[in-house]
């Protein structure tokens, strides 16, 4: 204990003994208990301190027992802060049990299989920034040539985001092949706007793949633009589809775009837990530094692109600033 702390005790002590006890020494007790307690100083101290001043002057019987009203006000605010620290603690048990549910109810219900085609590869990774993940994505085989997918970025965290994310999955699950991305979006904008908290928004990419005419079919809602890497031109180019977040308006409709998917072509979709990684500096990552990675590793697997992609990002970013991430990368093949 700090020699400031001792002479701040005995004067408490020699004012009370020596004067008529006021409010002003109460006071003067909280601020000396507050103290001694931010400064991670145990009771028993306090009472080892209280012993010493008592052993150190003649005190009269009666002084003696009244310096206890001193020590018994300072121990009183060590209850009072144990209590406030109890239910603190009760407080976090109990928002850690629901984010264990929430994380649970994530792999339960949210699980994706990984369609397998013979003219395409399909790569992805999706990881949560902290046990409950923002970020979703799905695949679906139709069984006809058509997949459906989509990534998704839910603005809200927790059982809430997790419930609005599986209400996503089982609405595009229930869709039939022929749903096209704008209706498909157009159809989940209505669930999110009904059933999702008014303070909660989820942007996604929607596609749909038909491998018979290697067509690409997608809408956007809000969400990061997608590219496509055309193995001919070497080179990249942005998927200019645009549309209003999920759960903002039930008039909402969505732009569709079409476009023809070559061999070796790829397409790339992020969430912004990608693009917006900050660096220890403070920079955002450069989304032309992101398409660079994966044009070195365009002639492997997308799945070996998306993990390698992912491990030099983790080089780059900040660790006190991450967010959850997904990339989704698909290649056609011979």
């Amino acid at each position: 204990m700090s020699i400031q702390l001792v002479d701040y005790y005995h004067a408490l002590l020699d004012n009370y003994l020596n004067n008529h006890p006021g409010l002003s020494i109460y006071d003067d007790c909280k601020k000396f208990a507050n103290n001694v307690i931010q400064d991670d100083i145990p009771p028993e101290e306090i009472v080892k301190l209280h012993r010493e001043y008592v052993d150190e002057r003649e005190l009269s019987e009666t002084d003696i027992k009244r310096s206890f009203d001193i020590l018994h006000e300072i121990v009183k605010y060590f209850g009072y802060s144990y209590r406030d620290y109890k239910k603190l603690i009760d407080r976090v048990e109990v928002h850690d049990k629901e984010v264990d549910l929430a994380a649970r109810l994530q792999q339960t219900m949210l699980k994706t299989e990984i369609p397998q085609f013979d003219s395409i590869q399909i790569g992805v990774i999706s990881v949560a920034a902290q046990r409950v993940s923002g970020d979703y994505f799905n695949l679906i085989d139709h069984k006809d040539g058509t997949m459906s997918f989509a990534v998704a970025d839910v603005i809200g965290k927790g059982i809430p985001a997790a419930l609005a994310m599986s209400m996503i999955k089982f609405g595009m699950d229930s869709y039939g092949h022929s749903q096209l991305p704008s209706d498909g979006l157009k159809r989940l904008n209505r669930v999110v706007e009904k059933n999702v908290n008014t303070n909660m928004f989820v942007t996604m990419f929607y596609g749909l793949y038909e491998e018979m005419n290697h067509i690409l079919y997608c809408s956007s809602a809000g969400h990061e633009p997608g590219y496509i890497f055309r193995a001919e031109d070497d080179d990249f180019e942005e998927i200019n589809v645009r549309g209003r977040v999920l759960g903002v308006s039930q008039q909402t409709r969505y732009q569709q775009d079409e476009i023809k998917i070559h061999i070796e072509d790829m397409v790339i979709i992020f969430t912004d837990g990608v693009t917006e990684i900050r660096k220890p500096d403070g920079e955002f990552i450069d989304k032309k530094y992101l398409l660079n990675i994966i044009h070195a590793y365009k002639h492997m697997h997308p799945q070996d692109i998306v993990q390698l992609l992912y491990e030099e990002l983790l080089t780059l970013q900040d660790p006190g600033k991450k967010d959850d991430l997904t990339i989704l990368i698909i290649k056609r093949v011979n």
